[in-house]
């Protein structure tokens, strides 16, 4: 497994690669958990070459949220993957890819995927997100992306973009990885303390309690969403959304393939989560 920290060493490890074999491209920021390995892993069983990315992209962070504080451990992050089919470890300092002598003005702003849901919170989240992923699928160039559906508006956002911009990578989504009891895994998991770290499974519950309603027959997207308010009252809840899972669009009756998805705080630590309805993951 190689580690390479510049743009242009990648690239000259990239052209390395014959025209014929699949690269499978997994991009991360680190602080890797059994979702990121899954992701991993499946990238290594339909690829010939797998590239994941570890890199804390400052401009997805907005004022005041935990860019400083986002956990990173890098030897740690390293040890797991020589485990994995991973063959490079891109792993560049924010410097490589945002150049502090360079001025930038030129950012990928996404439309109105990203107004909705974790965009009206965070308004110029997507707009990082959207840029960087950008940036990496230039450089890597891979045949296939993976993403988590753990982060389904993003995912949305992602796939539209691709689509969008003709990017030729295609997108693979994986499902949700989840703890023992339910919590789906997620590198903010480690700021929860112990009391809150008990109570966060009742996500899980309650996004399932509204599926096995849909599944019985109930469509009405307010019942669905009011029973989940209805288990959440011990959480701050910043939304509970019934939406289309590619527009984004709320829906006043719950489809197939639909996704609900939560926001929440628990103490100072914020959560998100979803499931696609009728598949409950």
């Amino acid at each position: 497994m190689e580690i390479i920290n510049s743009i242009e060493s990648f690239r000259l490890a990239r052209r390395k690669i014959h025209l014929d074999q699949s690269l499978g491209f997994v991009p991360t920021m680190g602080y890797l958990h059994e979702g990121h390995l899954s992701l991993i892993n499946q990238a290594s069983q339909e690829n010939d070459k797998v590239v994941v990315s570890i890199f804390v992209n400052p401009t997805q962070f907005g004022e005041g949220e935990d860019f400083g504080e986002y956990p990173r451990d890098f030897n740690k992050d390293h040890e797991l993957l020589q485990h994995t089919g991973c063959d490079i470890v891109f792993y560049p300092p924010t410097k490589e890819i945002y150049p502090p002598s360079d001025n930038i003005d030129t950012f990928v702003v996404p439309q109105k995927r990203a107004t909705m849901l974790e965009g009206k919170i965070r308004p110029d989240h997507f707009k990082g997100v959207t840029t960087v992923v950008t940036k990496l699928l230039n450089i890597v160039l891979p045949t296939t992306t993976y993403l988590g559906q753990k982060d389904g508006q993003q995912v949305a956002i992602i796939k539209k973009m691709v689509r969008d911009l003709n990017f030729m990578t295609k997108i693979v989504v994986v499902p949700t990885k989840r703890d023992h009891d339910g919590l789906a895994l997620s590198s903010r998991n480690t700021y929860l303390n112990s009391s809150n770290r008990q109570k966060a499974p009742i996500i899980y519950k309650a996004l399932k309690s509204a599926d096995h309603l849909y599944q019985i027959g109930e469509t009405n997207s307010d019942i669905l969403k009011n029973t989940i308010r209805s288990m959440l009252t011990e959480l701050d809840i910043e939304y509970v959304s019934v939406a289309d899972s590619d527009t984004l669009e709320e829906l006043t009756h719950a489809k197939p393939g639909a996704m609900i998805s939560v926001a929440v705080r628990l103490g100072n630590t914020r959560l998100i989560d979803n499931i696609i309805l009728g598949q409950g993951s």
